[in-house]
């Protein structure tokens, strides 16, 4: 089913991938200019981490359909990465974290383009140590005890990404909701949501879970996009 092609190293597999076609991947041993949600960046040092783009069709889907799917992406990926390291769970709307200590194991970017979404996806798979400035919030594979390569990741998170692609695609966001719920690292904790990086300041409240059509419910609002932090409780 998947068609995959493999590139030594590049800027971004997302770029690579609008050249491609459904069900086309493109996977990188090293990616310089990485981009994730927010302009924030995603680098992949060679053989050390899994850069993947996969090129999936939403060709007759109606928008609102369309806007789930990073959501699914991120099942996909968190049941696929649960197979190695357990404790996993979903920051909405596009990290995987462990949920000891609130650290990013993988990230994803999903992104329009004509009939197509690109979902970008990272996965921190052997590396030892990050760098200072993200060192207390960043984790790998390796780091949590599991000794696996990248293309045992990748051939994880590809039978996972088509089995719930499928079951999205043809049941609606429905139909992964009950699954997706299992595995929301938010619900019923206090969080902050930051919709851009110039907000003055973010919106505060207890999280409600996440909406029937993919918005986070925090207090009395609805976000559909934005950067989620769990936080304490404003004193009052």
């Amino acid at each position: 089913m998947w068609n995959v092609i493999r590139l030594e190293k590049t800027r971004s597999t997302n770029s690579d991938a609008l050249s491609g076609k459904p069900w086309d991947v493109f996977t990188a041993k090293s990616q310089t200019a990485g981009r994730g949600r927010l302009d924030h960046k995603w680098i992949a040092k060679p053989g050390a981490n899994l850069a993947m783009s996969a090129v999936l069709d939403v060709s007759g889907l109606e928008p609102a359909h369309v806007a789930t799917l990073p959501l699914a992406v991120g099942l996909a990926v968190v049941e696929a990465l649960s197979r190695f390291a357990p404790g996993l769970r979903l920051k909405w709307p596009n990290d995987i974290i462990e949920m000891r200590e609130g650290r990013k194991l993988s990230g994803i970017l999903c992104e329009r383009s004509a009939d197509k979404v690109i979902a970008g996806i990272g996965v921190n798979v052997r590396e030892q140590a990050f760098p200072p400035e993200i060192a207390t919030r960043a984790v790998s594979l390796a780091m949590l005890g599991a000794d696996v390569g990248t293309d045992e990741v990748l051939n994880a998170v590809l039978s996972s990404l088509s089995s719930i692609y499928k079951e999205w695609k043809d049941g609606g966001f429905a139909a992964i909701k009950p699954r997706l719920d299992a595995v929301d690292a938010l619900h019923g904790v206090n969080v902050e949501v930051w919709k851009t990086d110039s907000d003055p300041e973010p919106v505060h409240g207890i999280c409600g879970g996440i909406a029937s059509d993919g918005a986070l419910i925090v207090g009395t609002n609805r976000i559909y996009a934005g950067e989620a932090r769990k936080t304490r409780a404003k004193a009052v």
